[in-house]
């Protein structure tokens, strides 16, 4: 039997607001798009967090690969890249969205943070929104 242990989302950014950029930095730097809290309770064995981001970005200059990592509780567990292009004869803004799942974490309350750079110099992303975070904890009984 498989049980819902926890679960918490937010949405700090809840729609496109292209008139309120937030600009991606050049790796090493990268900006917090969103964090959430999750509760393992003991005896929580054979258990899995399933978390998902939906970020919307937009293409200002140039090709910008944009690395999107997930961290619990400071060290990295997920990442993925993506392409961002900015020429005005094709499409700048998109909504990606990727889903991790991270298995059998121990008990305690856990800090998920969903953050994104960009890796290509001489190019610029912004952040436009949305951007939603969400955790699930579920454990197999």
């Amino acid at each position: 039997m498989v049980r819902i242990i926890d679960y918490e989302a937010v949405q700090p950014i809840r729609r496109f607001t292209p008139a309120r950029p937030i600009t991606i930095p050049r790796s090493p730097l990268r900006v917090s798009l969103a964090t959430i809290r999750i509760r393992i309770p003991s005896g929580a064995t054979l258990n899995r967090v399933e978390l998902i981001a939906t970020v919307g970005v937009r293409g200002v200059t140039g090709v910008s690969q944009i690395l999107f990592r997930i961290f619990r509780d400071g060290r990295e567990i997920f990442d993925t890249q993506v392409g961002i292009e900015s020429d005005s004869e094709s499409e700048v803004n998109y909504v990606e969205t990727f889903q991790a799942i991270d298995f059998n974490v121990g008990q305690g309350t856990h800090v998920y943070q969903v953050t994104a750079q960009n890796l290509t110099r001489g190019t610029e992303a912004e952040i436009v929104g949305p951007v939603s975070f969400s955790g699930l904890a579920i454990a197999q009984s």
